[in-house]
C-alpha cells in the first residue's frame, strides 16, 4: 500500500517542485522551459526597457564588469539570474547581436545582453514592475537596460537583502 501511495504521489510532488523553481518570487533561479529564454523590449514608467518572454523587466548588476556573473548565494535569490539552455532569441525590439550567454560557477547558462549578465527581481511581481531599478543590494548598483544595452539609472537606494 505505501509503495503504490508513494508511486502515485511522487509525480504530484516533483510537478510541484518544477513549477516552484521556474516561478518569478520562488527564490529559484528562473529558466526557459522551453529550452531558449527569449528577451524583448517593452513600454514601461523609464521608457522603452529589456524584458523576458514573460514581460518581466531584466536587470543589469554594475558589480559585473564582465560578462562573468558576480552575483551568487542570497544575491542570486533575490535576483535570479535569467538562464538558458538553449540560444537566446531577440523578440520585439530586441537587437539579436547583442544577445550573448555565459557560463556561471554553478554550470548553468546566463542570458547577456550588450555584456552584461542579465537578473530579474523577486520584488517585481507582475509584468512592467522596475522596483529593483536604483537598488544598491549586494554593494552595488541594480539597473533597468535600453533596448540599445545602455543602463537606465533612476535614483539610488539602500535595499538590503
Amino acid at each position: 500500500m505505501k509503495r503504490a501511495l508513494m508511486t502515485l504521489l511522487l509525480p504530484v510532488a516533483l510537478a510541484a517542485c518544477g513549477s516552484a523553481a521556474s516561478g518569478y518570487g520562488s527564490g529559484v533561479a528562473p529558466s526557459s522551459s522551453s529550452g531558449a529564454a527569449t528577451i524583448s523590449v517593452q513600454g514601461s514608467s523609464l521608457g522603452q526597457i529589456v524584458v523576458d518572454g514573460n514581460g518581466k523587466t531584466l536587470y543589469l548588476f554594475e558589480a559585473d564588469t564582465s560578462k562573468q556573473s558576480t552575483c551568487s548565494g542570497a544575491c542570486a535569490q533575490a535576483w535570479p539570474p535569467l538562464t538558458t539552455s538553449g540560444a537566446p532569441n531577440a523578440g520585439g525590439g530586441a537587437s539579436a547581436s547583442l544577445l550573448s550567454t555565459a557560463a556561471r560557477s554553478d554550470g548553468t547558462t546566463q542570458v547577456t545582453y550588450s555584456g552584461h549578465p542579465l537578473y530579474s527581481f523577486t520584488g517585481d511581481t507582475k509584468p512592467g514592475d522596475t522596483n529593483g531599478e536604483g537598488s544598491t543590494a549586494f554593494g552595488a548598483g541594480w539597473d533597468v537596460l535600453t533596448p540599445t544595452g545602455e543602463k537606465i539609472e533612476k535614483s539610488a537606494s539602500s535595499d538590503s537583502y
